[in-house]
């Protein structure tokens, strides 16, 4: 291995799994909805972020628009 590198000699590219990429996030769920994917997860050998992901990927593709229904509290 060389102790230094010419960069300006590379060829560069466009990375082509950049538009591809995933981001973090911290969300909070019901237990019981992450029990849920953890359960199916198991039934799949699929990680259950991924299945969460696919989940709402198909929501999104479908337009679906969530009902949201606030609790009382109080």
């Amino acid at each position: 291995m060389r102790r230094e590198y010419d960069l300006k000699k590379m060829n560069l590219r466009p990375n082509p799994y950049a538009g591809k990429l995933k981001r973090s996030i911290t969300i909070r769920l019901d237990v019981d909805v992450v029990e849920y994917f953890k359960k199916l997860s198991e039934q799949a050998g699929t990680p259950y972020q991924s299945l969460i992901n696919d989940f709402l990927k198909s929501c999104k593709e479908q337009q679906f628009t969530p009902k949201t229904i606030w609790k009382k509290t109080g």
